[in-house]
Order: C-alpha cells, then structure tokens, then sequence
C-alpha cells in the first residue's frame, strides 16, 4: 500500500505483471474511487465550461463525455479530465485525484461572479470501479438489464449493477475496452465484491496502481505530473486536438495562439531503449553530449517485451528513428524514437 493523493492504495494484489497481463487478455478490476468528481449545473454550465476548457462542450449531449486539458493563462495543463454531461444543464468533470482541491479552487475563482452556476465538489460520496479488458462486458452484463453493448466509446447510461444504481461508462485508462461505474460510495465494497464473483471463471484480477501505470503507459496516455504539468501545454503533449480554436474564447487561448503560430519548442516522443537500460522519469536525453529532453515515464512495457519509455525532446530530434541517448545513472544508453502509441488493441 501507499499513499495516493491523500488515499492510501494498494501497488499491486498478486503482482504487477499478472495483473497486467489479465486486463490484455481477460480483465482487471480497478478501484478509482480516489479520483475526484466536480459538479457544474445551472442555465449558464455549459457557457461557463466553454470558456474554462479548451476543447469544445458544444459537442456533448446528455449520455456523452470528451476528454480535455484544464489550461491556466499561459497555456500550461492544471489538470486533465473527463466532463460528462448528465443532464441539458448539468455536467460531472472527473479529475485526477492528487489535483481536486486545486481544480476545485480554480473552476470556483473562475465561476466568481456568474450566479448562474452551482459548483459541488462531490468526491467524497462518489465511488468508482473500472473493469477493464477484453471480457469485462460479458462479466458486468452478468450484473445489470442494462444491454451494454448499445453504450458506445465516451458514451453512458443510467441503470441498476448489482441493484446499485450506476451511471456506466465506456471509458477507461488502460487501452483496453471496459466500463466506469460511478455510484454512491457506500456500495464500493459490494459492488467490488459482486464484480470479481461474477469474473471468477473468465479470469477477472483485481488489479492496483501498478498495472494501471504499466497499462496506461504502453497506450501511450499521459499522466499529470508526468506527460502533464502546469508548464506544459496541450500542443507540446500532443494534445493538440483536444483545443478548439474556433470556439471564441478560453482561458489559454492567446498563449496556446501563439505557440501555435511559433511551433511548439518540444515534442512528446516514444522511445525504443536499443542498449540495456529501463529509462526513468527525469532522465536526461542527449544527442552528441548535447541536453536535448528529458524522459517523463519509462518502464518494462509486458506486452511488448520491450524497455521504452516517454521524453519530451527538441523538435528537431523527434523524427521516427532518430537515435539518442537516454542518461541512466549518469551514463549515456542508446534509444531510438519510435511511434505511438507503444501498443493499441485491436478493434
């Protein structure tokens, strides 16, 4: 167990690899409960949230969710998070667990002056399961009437699992396919429970925050605090599609403009180690002696069998194949750029 954002949770149950493996071919079971849950209703929601994100709630009806970057006026990443939409003038925003107090102390200075909203920091009597991989429909349909296969990607719906009443999901965190359950915390264990019995013989693991890290890693998602900072924006993360121009005005705009019209300094890279050696986070990367970036996640990726890592580097030295050197304790170890993401499932 460690501590996580104010939480105490657990690394692995019966180790990292086992339980990675079983989201590739099976399923796992994540408790996200510690994620943080903010609602925004009221007749001006939808304006409010148009100027506070960068990417574009007019796109969302109720069932339906987006992705986006939270940006300061500099452009750089507050947080990034999911905002649902559940009803014509209400929204759920799902943010990271280490970052809710500073989220919500933001969206509310933000809100200051516009009476028209009501903003609730719901994370404590939200809970949140994940299962995740290539059975968890068959499983959770074994729990709910809900036909879960008419819910599509970023879409959900309102229905009974277990006779807990859920809003489900199609999102995730791994690459896989798999569902979100949020519900009232007081039936977590319940619906835990009720999750790994009914995915006893198709292999559901419960799975904890090392195979979560591992899996998102190979999908290439980032992670605040690693891919994600306060410094960096959403064009430097390949995260340029999630901010919409065309809407007009959001905090960011002129900043995220402008280094859109310069071109961004870095880019977001995939790596390849070619030498022995496992990058780590805040790794140096150098070309011909010369500081060039520096690696932001970095792990032995199971699927893959192979060492890679994430780096933000000079757009110069981004290209596929460019050869580096990652600085593992102070001694340069060759790597080369590769694609990404590192791994996708196949549809």
């Amino acid at each position: 167990m460690v501590e996580f954002g104010g939480w105490l949770m657990p690394v692995q149950y019966e180790g990292i690899l086992k339980e990675h493996q079983a989201v590739r071919t099976a399923a796992g079971l994540f408790d996200v409960s510690h994620m943080g849950e903010i609602e925004i209703s009221g007749p001006g929601a939808r304006n409010f949230l148009q100027g506070l994100i960068p990417n574009d709630v007019n796109r969302l009806k109720p069932g339906c969710a987006i992705y986006s970057p939270l940006c300061n006026p500099a452009g750089g990443i507050i947080d990034d998070l999911l905002v649902y939409q559940l009803e014509e003038n209400q929204y759920l925003l799902v943010v990271n667990a280490s970052n809710i107090d500073k989220d919500y102390r933001w969206i509310e200075t933000q809100a200051e002056g516009q009476g028209d909203i009501t903003i609730k920091n719901v994370s404590e009597v939200t809970g949140q399961l994940a299962l995740q991989g290539p059975v968890a429909e068959k499983v959770l349909q074994k729990l709910t009437a809900i036909n879960l296969s008419e819910i599509k990607y970023f879409c959900f719906v309102y229905g009974q699992v277990e006779g807990v009443q859920c809003l489900i999901s199609r999102t995730g965190y791994t690459g896989e396919d798999g569902f979100e359950l949020y519900f009232p915390a007081e039936h977590a264990t319940a619906l835990w429970n009720a999750i790994l019995a009914a995915g006893q013989l198709e292999g559901v693991q419960p799975a904890g925050l090392g195979a979560r890290d591992t899996l998102r890693f190979e999908a290439c998602l980032p992670l605040y605090g690693h891919e994600l900072t306060d410094e960096i924006s959403p064009l430097m993360a390949g995260l340029g599609w999630t901010v919409k121009f065309n809407k007009p005005d959001f905090i960011g705009r002129e900043a995220l403009s402008k280094e859109k019209e310069a071109g961004v300094s870095h880019k977001l890279v995939g790596l390849e180690m070619i030498e022995r050696g496992i990058p780590r986070q805040g790794y140096p990367v150098q070309r011909e002696g010369q500081e060039i970036g520096w690696i932001t996640s970095g792990t032995f990726a199971p699927t893959l069998n192979k060492n890679l890592g994430l780096a933000y580097v000079l757009v110069q030295y981004a290209e596929i194949g460019s050869e580096l050197d990652v600085m593992v304790r102070n001694k340069p170890v060759k790597a080369r750029v590769v694609p990404k993401p590192f791994y996708k499932r196949e549809v």
